[in-house]
């Protein structure tokens, strides 16, 4: 039996009343090495966004105060304000970096990514967040990783404080490598949470739990390292090999097997080129047959991507202020 992706739904809705396509846009490497700094090219960034948006239908966009650190948030205005009134952008907060060898793939190195939820810091977040867009709401605002050191009735409470005051229509969660369900329904116990940001992909299927509780909770599932840092997608990469005999790439056939996996996975892949962005959204059109499927999958559970493991929080004082 020949599965085609065009039989699936193509749209999504977040928070019940957010449709967007399934297909969405990472905006992370639209920054400087290392997710440092402004984009090399800022006016190649600036057409890959218009081309993305006017051309070819993305209305999902994520990115995170991290990159850049905000100069990804500036480039998305830059590009695109004002905004399409179908556009929904979503960002980040909760998360501190320290230079362009923070998420760098060396063998063993842990990278510094160090969560901070404390209450006053995440509140400053949004609001430079806002500002930085030139919104004044975030669509979808994610906390980008869970601080252990902060109850996390706090890190969400501020969060849900800001969502009534306007400023937040939906939350999020997103972790590294990912949130639990346990997290997930002790996070729900607080606050709605209509998304979770979770490292999954072909290869490495360590967000399965995850992935289905969402599904049955009808929450939007966004896989980040979906082809495994490119590593799935490389000369050698095992995506390359399965799509040898067939005329897509390794791309598109991994992507094409997130969509398929289940109706609320949102795909948020990145590039810097707008010729991978139109490979990258005809992944729709990959057609396999279930036997197909199953080979492509049974190879890929083979590799073993890398995928950057937090560093060790370090201990704060607890009697410092939030």
């Amino acid at each position: 039996m020949t599965t085609s992706l065009t039989s699936l739904p193509t749209t999504f809705t977040l928070g019940g009343d957010l449709t967007v396509n399934r297909f969405g846009y990472g905006a992370m490497h639209l920054t400087g090495p290392g997710v440092w700094g402004p984009p090399g090219d800022p006016d190649n960034a600036i057409r890959l966004l218009r081309h993305a948006v006017h051309e070819r239908g993305v209305n999902f966009i994520d990115t995170a105060d991290s990159y850049g650190p905000g100069h990804n948030e500036e480039i998305i205005r830059r590009a695109l304000h004002p905004y399409p009134e179908d556009l929904v952008i979503a960002t980040k907060g909760g998360m501190l970096r320290t230079g362009p060898d923070d998420w760098a793939h060396a063998k063993d190195r842990a990278p510094y990514t160090v969560a901070l939820g404390r209450p006053a810091y995440l509140r400053q977040q949004v609001e430079l967040s806002l500002h930085r867009l030139g919104r004044d709401r975030i669509d979808l605002y994610q906390l980008h990783r869970i601080d252990p050191l902060v109850p996390l009735a706090d890190q969400l409470g501020v969060l849900a404080d800001l969502r009534r005051q306007g400023k937040i229509r939906h939350l999020g969660l997103s972790g590294q490598p990912g949130v639990t369900v346990e997290q997930l329904e002790q996070a729900r116990r607080i606050v709605d949470i209509a998304a979770v940001q979770n490292l999954y992909n072909i290869a490495d299927r360590s967000g399965e739990a995850a992935l289905a509780h969402t599904e049955r909770l009808g929450i939007a599932f966004i896989p980040w390292f979906p082809l495994g840092h490119g590593e799935l997608v490389g000369p050698n990469g095992v995506l390359t090999r399965a799509a040898a005999r067939h005329p897509f790439t390794g791309a598109q056939l991994g992507l094409a097997w997130l969509l398929r996996r289940s109706p609320n996975v949102l795909l948020i892949p990145g590039t810097t080129s707008i010729a991978h962005l139109d490979e990258n959204l005809d992944a729709s059109r990959v057609r396999l047959t279930d036997a197909q499927w199953a080979e492509a999958e049974a190879l890929c559970t083979q590799a073993g991507p890398w995928c950057p493991a937090p560093a060790a929080a370090p201990a704060r004082d607890e009697k410092e202020p939030a």
